[in-house]
């Protein structure tokens, strides 16, 4: 790193790394104790996009990721997962010297934290509403717990950085998110993105918008057209998950499974804002006993409500290993 302005090294986002799902809750269903900001009126991520996947050859995995103001709610949500720093940067050599160190000081920890980037210069609402620019501000658990300019030197950056992942271990947040983009070495051409299919695109596209119907209608196409289409089925669940968690309210919907605890819906409304909320675990375990106490129809509801959370939320995630085990104990 230096101190003098100089041009960050450019990020390729790769369409097949987008942030995990889990991290978009609606509003009181955030990991971390005071999340209060809703996602369910921000726009969603890649919904069949599985997270962590390989850039171009040779290109150093990176976790930062360029975003549009109106994403903003969604990465603040992310920080119930783990520490996000979100950047508001310009176009000028201030705004590049700090773009460049705080990339460089997040992804140094490979994956404990994520650097969220606003360009201001596209955006002029955005410059106009700043007080000043560049300027981030440091997200765990969904509240703000520091914000800081240029004015920062670099070491005190860096002290910032190791602080917010402490910080974050302290409070139980050990999960690494898998990498974001890849940065581009300076000098050598970067590799094509490779071309989403058009339905995917319009489901994407939806998305943007938070058009779940829409998103949800092209995936059906596209699973229509190609029946072994997994992207498109991943994309579905998730989109209905979406769906059915959209204004939710997660106070009323555990009362409502307390009161009912035979009730296999409202069990299935708790489990769906947890993964959603980032309390994977806890929406597996609530699915898994009751499929041990109950029988018949409501039994099978459950089991398979509860392999379409597996597919959202990824199989290679060791907490769908565990829970799978847990659930063949359930059932045989």
């Amino acid at each position: 790193m230096t101190d003098s302005a100089q041009e960050p090294q450019p990020r390729r986002v790769d369409a097949r790394g987008a942030v995990d799902l889990s991290g978009f809750a609606p509003d009181g269903a955030a990991a971390a104790p005071g999340a209060s900001a809703p996602a369910g009126q921000a726009s969603a991520a890649p919904a069949a996009q599985r997270s962590g996947a390989p850039g171009p050859a040779g290109a150093p995995n990176s976790w930062a990721i360029a975003v549009q103001p109106q994403q903003l709610q969604q990465v603040v949500e992310l920080s119930a997962q783990a520490p996000v720093i979100v950047l508001i940067h310009g176009a000028d050599a201030a705004s590049a010297t700090m773009r460049s160190t705080l990339e460089d000081l997040v992804d140094a920890q490979q994956g404990r934290l994520l650097l969220a980037e606003i360009d201001a210069s596209a955006h002029p609402e955005l410059a106009q509403s700043a007080d000043q620019v560049p300027v981030a501000t440091a997200f765990i658990g969904g509240r703000p717990v520091g914000e800081f300019d240029a004015a920062v030197p670099t070491e005190q950056l860096s002290q910032l950085v190791t602080q917010m992942v402490q910080m974050a271990t302290q409070n139980g947040m050990t999960q690494k998110l898998p990498a974001q983009s890849t940065r581009v070495v300076e000098g050598q051409e970067p590799a094509a993105e490779p071309e989403l299919p058009p339905l995917h695109q319009e489901a994407l596209d939806a998305l943007e918008n938070s058009d779940y119907a829409a998103a949800a209608k092209a995936y059906e196409q596209a699973i229509k057209e190609k029946p072994d289409d997994e992207d498109a089925k991943i994309g579905l669940a998730q989109v209905k998950l979406l769906q059915r968690t959209t204004g939710a309210d997660l106070a009323a919907a555990r009362q409502a499974a307390a009161e009912n605890p035979d009730d296999v819906g409202a069990q299935i409304a708790v489990a769906d804002l947890d993964v959603l909320g980032g309390h994977v675990e806890d929406g597996f375990s609530r699915l898994v006993r009751f499929i041990q106490t109950h029988f018949g129809d409501d039994r099978e509801t459950a089991r398979a409500h509860l392999v379409e959370l597996y597919s959202i939320t990824g199989d290679t995630d060791p907490r769908v290993s565990a829970s799978r085990k847990q659930l063949a104990r359930a059932l045989f």
